[in-house]
């Protein structure tokens, strides 16, 4: 028969993917910015956009298919729980990193 994976460890492998993706790309993104002199403004608008284009997958699963709805849900709130740490957090250490 079909195992299946604990809810809890989809939110957590799906939140540490994203906080690693969106932390080590939001660093990298500024060191790009702040070297071609683009305004760090639109940098962090880019990935808020790309966080959201990121989680649609999971979002269009959650609201399709019902049968699959609780794993959708726990990747999705994975996800969106990883982006919003990794986008509130990569500022600071670009900051401190002397990019921002």
């Amino acid at each position: 028969m079909g195992e299946f994976i604990p809810d809890y460890l989809l939110r957590e492998q799906a939140a540490v993917g994203a906080l690693v993706l969106f932390g080590v790309l939001r660093v990298i993104g500024a060191a790009v910015a702040y070297e071609r002199g683009w305004r760090i403004a639109a940098v962090e608008k880019w990935f808020i956009v790309a966080a959201v284009v990121y989680c649609i997958p999971q979002l269009s699963d959650l609201l399709t298919h019902v049968y699959g709805a609780h794993a959708a849900a726990a990747e999705l709130e994975g996800k969106v729980a990883g982006c919003a740490i990794a986008l509130f957090c990569a500022p600071i250490l670009g900051h401190r990193l002397g990019l921002e």
